[in-house]
């Protein structure tokens, strides 16, 4: 069986570049951005290029700005946790490690929540996640630099991991986020300002990308980035992922008799890690599987994916422990679940995200500001 690779050219801009670029723009030396007094880069969490271009006429002052150029594609898997790391290391998730949702720590043989679970699955965030983040390097360089978002997220392990260097700064709303980020561009000159906006993604998982729900959330948002940048600014618009609705009749549920052999099920429901028995026979597997979910997902094993370059042009050793022997990468509006866990309420999840389709893996990369075009 073939792996189907996503479309994306070997020269597409990747989510990996972007902060290398503006810290790059800081300096005068983009071949991409022109010079920016300070910089603002905000991640609007699960904002697919294609969802808001099919939604441009409640997001008009993103869609306006957004040319058919302004497309970056996001790393595998196409979930929160590799691809914001990916943003602030600028390193593959081959690099910096999270390479999922949930994965295994094969020296404890326990599944551990790269997103929510540092401080109850006890990862330590500096060894965990050891590549330093721009933020790291902007400060050693002699510039300021703020990392904007929820007062709930300023103290978190995956902060620790992914935003380390930092000055956090707390803010409630979208508006009120957006409204700090860029006054501390403007009071810091030379600065390197990163601003957090969740809530398209949060209403996405809760109500799909089709929702009024989520049509509610992308124009709140669009309306706090609206307001004037102030000059010398430049300001870059992206996010980690996108979205597609799972609807109930694409749910693939996997029940004992598929799960023969398999210790483990980590990652998400587009885009699972599957851990063997050790004495499990991975080919045995790897053919069940690949049967039981023909036309639903791409069922390979770790080598293929890291010979294919999913995770990036390099797998570091403790990466590829990290990875499921085998790998279960959801097609078209898929989603497989484990049937046999005890908590299923992520079965209620309608927007979901992690796999490979274009919906998932183009976000927006739109300049405002200092870098309007």
């Amino acid at each position: 069986m073939s792996l189907m690779l996503p479309s994306a050219s070997p020269s597409a801009r990747s989510v990996v570049g972007v902060a290398g670029d503006l810290s790059a723009a800081l300096r005068g030396e983009s071949e991409l951005l022109p010079r920016a007094e300070s910089v603002v880069l905000v991640v609007v969490d699960g904002l697919g290029a294609l969802g808001l271009r099919g939604h441009s006429g409640h997001a008009r002052t993103l869609s306006g700005a957004m040319t058919k150029r302004d497309v970056a594609h996001s790393v595998f898997p196409s979930t929160t946790a590799a691809a914001l790391t990916s943003i602030v290391t600028g390193a593959w998730p081959g690099e910096h490690g999270l390479v999922g949702y949930r994965v295994l720590d094969r020296e404890r043989d326990v599944l551990v929540n790269q997103l929510s679970g540092w401080e109850s699955d006890g990862l330590d965030p500096l060894a965990w996640q050891p590549v330093p983040t721009v933020f790291e390097g902007e400060a050693a360089a002699g510039r300021e630099t703020f990392a904007v978002g929820l007062a709930a997220y300023a103290t978190s392990g995956f902060t620790r991991a992914t935003l380390r260097g930092a000055t956090f700064v707390p803010a409630l709303t979208p508006e009120d986020r957006v409204e700090a980020a860029f006054a501390l561009a403007h009071d810091h000159p030379g600065s390197f300002v990163y601003c957090y906006l969740p809530e398209v993604d949060k209403a996405g998982h809760r109500y799909g990308i089709a929702s009024a729900e989520w049509v509610a959330a992308l124009e709140r948002i669009d309306a706090a980035l609206s307001v004037r940048v102030p000059a010398g600014v430049g300001v870059l618009v992206t996010s980690d992922h996108g979205m597609v609705d799972v609807p109930v009749h694409r749910q693939a549920v996997l029940d004992e008799s598929h799960l023969r052999g398999v210790r483990h099920l980590g990652g998400e429901p587009r885009m699972l890690h599957v851990y063997l028995e050790p004495a499990a026979d991975e080919s045995a597997v790897l053919s069940r599987l690949r049967t039981d979910l023909e036309g639903a997902a791409d069922v390979v094993t770790r080598d293929d994916a890291i010979r294919a370059g999913l995770f990036g042009p390099a797998v570091t050793e403790a990466a590829a422990a990290r990875v499921g022997d085998v790998l279960v990468i959801a097609r078209a509006s898929w989603a497989v679940y484990d049937g046999t866990a005890a908590d299923q309420r992520n079965r209620g999840m309608i927007g979901q995200h992690g796999a490979m389709t274009d919906e998932e893996t183009r976000v927006p990369l739109i300049r405002l500001g200092a870098f309007a075009r």
